[in-house]
Formats: C-alpha cells, sequence, structure tokens
C-alpha cells in the first residue's frame, strides 16, 4: 500500500512541511531510503544524514524544521511517529478465517467470528477462542483455556489448561503459558513433586516473545497485567506478578513469588530472586542481579565491566577480601579518633 504524507498527518497527527502529496509506500533508514520511502531522526546526531538521502520525506523532531528542505513532518516523539507509520504500513499477514481441515478441535470448544485456526493446532474441550483471533500452525491452546478477541498466536505456542489471556495479545513462536512451575518437597534425599493447580492470567495487549516461559501459579494465578511486552527466552516462574506496561527484555529469569511494579523497565539477562517486590517505575540494568525488595523507584545496576583475565583474576582476589578491609579502614579510623581525641 502507499500513502501520502497529508493522509499520515490526519491520521496521526504532526505538522507537514512541504509536499503533501508525496506517496509513501515504507519506511526505510536515512541511509538504505528511496524515493517512495520515509525516514526519521530522533536524535541530533543523525541530522547530518540528511543532506545525503534519497528518502522521499522525512520524520523529524520540532527543533529540526529548518534542518532539511525534503518534505518533512514535525512532532514531538518521531521514533514513536514512525512506529505508527511502520505499522500501518506492514500490517500483519491475515490467514482466512475459519478452521483448517487438519486441525483438531473439541465440540465444545468455542471458535469466535472470523477467527482462524491453522494446519496441525489443537484446541482442547472447553476452550474458547476469540473473535479475530489467529491460532497458528501447530499451537495448543489446553482444556478450558481463554485466548480473548483479536489475538495473534504464532506457530508452535502452547497454552496450557484454564490459563486465560486478554484481548489483542501477541503470542510468539515456542513461547509456553502455563507449565508446571519448579516446585517439589524433599523427601529422605528424593523429591517430591507438589501439584501446581494455579493458572496464567495475561491482561489484554501483551506481547511475549518466542521461546519465553510463564509457569503456572503454585496455589495462587502467576498474573501478567495489560500492557506487558516480554522479550525472547525470558522465564518467568510461579507465582510471579508483573504490573501493567512494564517491559522486559531477553535473557532474563524472574524467580517465584516476585512482584514487579507497573512501567518498570528490565535489561537483558537480569535476575530477580524471588519473593521480593519491585516498586514502579524501578529501572534495572542488563545483568543485574536482585537480591532483594526494591521499595524506592531508580536506577540499579551490579554488572561488573569486562576485563582480560588475569585482571579479573587479581581483582577477584581482592574482593573477596573486601570485608576484611572494610574491618581494617574502621579499626584506623577509631584508632586516629582516639589519637585526636588525646591531642
Amino acid at each position: 500500500m502507499a500513502v501520502t504524507l497529508a493522509a499520515l498527518v490526519a491520521r496521526f497527527g504532526g505538522e507537514m512541511l512541504g509536499d503533501g502529496a508525496i506517496a509513501i509506500s515504507q519506511v526505510a533508514p536515512l541511509n538504505q531510503a528511496k524515493a517512495d520511502e520515509i525516514g526519521f531522526v530522533s536524535q541530533s546526531k543523525y541530522l547530518a544524514q540528511l543532506s545525503s538521502t534519497r528518502a522521499g520525506a522525512v520524520i523529524l523532531p520540532l527543533d529540526a524544521r529548518d534542518a532539511t528542505e525534503l518534505p518533512r513532518i514535525l512532532t514531538p516523539n518521531p521514533y514513536l511517529y514512525f512506529a505508527r507509520v511502520s505499522a500501518l504500513l506492514n500490517p500483519p499477514p491475515r490467514p482466512p478465517a475459519g478452521v483448517h481441515p487438519a486441525a483438531t478441535v473439541a465440540e465444545d470448544a468455542v471458535i469466535g467470528a472470523d477467527a482462524s485456526v491453522a494446519s496441525g493446532a489443537v484446541v482442547g474441550p472447553g476452550a474458547v477462542i476469540g473473535e479475530r483471533t489467529v491460532v497458528g500452525a501447530n499451537c495448543v491452546i489446553g482444556d478450558h483455556a481463554r485466548i480473548g478477541a483479536d489475538c495473534l498466536l504464532h506457530a508452535n505456542v502452547t497454552v496450557y489448561h484454564r490459563c486465560e489471556i486478554g484481548d489483542r495479545a501477541i503470542l510468539h513462536s515456542g513461547c509456553v503459558i502455563g507449565s508446571d512451575g519448579f516446585g517439589f518437597a524433599p523427601d529422605e534425599g528424593r523429591w517430591e513433586k507438589i501439584p501446581q493447580i494455579g493458572r496464567v492470567l495475561i491482561g489484554d495487549d501483551v506481547e511475549v516473545g518466542a521461546c519465553t516461559t510463564i509457569d503456572r501459579g503454585a496455589l495462587e494465578d502467576t498474573t501478567i497485567e495489560e500492557g506487558v511486552k516480554l522479550d525472547n527466552l525470558i522465564q518467568i516462574a510461579h507465582n510471579v506478578q508483573i504490573g501493567a506496561h512494564t517491559a522486559i527484555a531477553a535473557c532474563t529469569g524472574i524467580a517465584g513469588s516476585a512482584k514487579i511494579g507497573r512501567h518498570c523497565m528490565i535489561g537483558g539477562a537480569a535476575m530477580i530472586f524471588g519473593h521480593i517486590e519491585i516498586a514502579d517505575g524501578t529501572r534495572i540494568s542488563t545483568n543485574t542481579l536482585i537480591t532483594k525488595s526494591l521499595p524506592q523507584a531508580g536506577t540499579y545496576t551490579s554488572a561488573l565491566p569486562f576485563s582480560e583475565h588475569e585482571v579479573w583474576q587479581r581483582n577477584a582476589v581482592h574482593m573477596r577480601n573486601l570485608d576484611k578491609l572494610v574491618n581494617r579502614v574502621k579499626q584506623l579510623e577509631k584508632r586516629l579518633n582516639e589519637l585526636e581525641g588525646k591531642s
């Protein structure tokens, strides 16, 4: 499809400068864009690329109105504007509505109007698939699971029994919703499994990345509130609660019963202990280990920069002796205070 700049401004707002009849068929980086494509600049350091770009139009911040003579749209948030234009020009593929003959759907399952169930998918007894939802090839929807309207389940998604997913969710290939939490009782050197009888409840507008796993609760439910965005390869353990509009990057692990607030941002490969609480609006840097509750919002970082192996070994020796060093400093300070008191 193609859309004019005037139509974009009518749809998304912003201030247009130049020829509004220019038609745009795709978004592209400034250094690769062609005459029928639109680029964007969100940081001033990239403004220099405007002199050489072949883009037909650009999206710029408000203070860059005179940075080029190209047709342009001015907006307070060029990155967000670009995202909306890209979504308009690149709608997800929509398979035909209906149940594929090679799908297996229980007789009492409910399939909403205009929903699509692809080849190899299995929909269990009592399951509900909402209107216009797409269930990709080889997905498994467990008994009495509920999927909302306008959802997109890519191929090979598994939703276990009784789990519930809200409207407009996107579940990427290989993600598993509702697998058993890691619960075992010790018994004289052996482990006895604890039944995981809770569910996973996922709110509206949630996106779950490829091969991310969300465990069902042991007794209570694991809860992912509305608007949460989860990257690939994340492990969320049983009874975890994640507040609305929190975003978590890949390879993060969250232990059982952790409570993460709303509007948090958690970097890749972070590790979060169980049974702790993290305040709304908290930011956690990549590779950070969180071992206790964070009652106040802020940015928390624990990752050490890499170094040559021999240097790291020498520093590691000092780190093991930090407690002794602190005690020695305290003793020296105490002695110094005593000497100053006598003088």
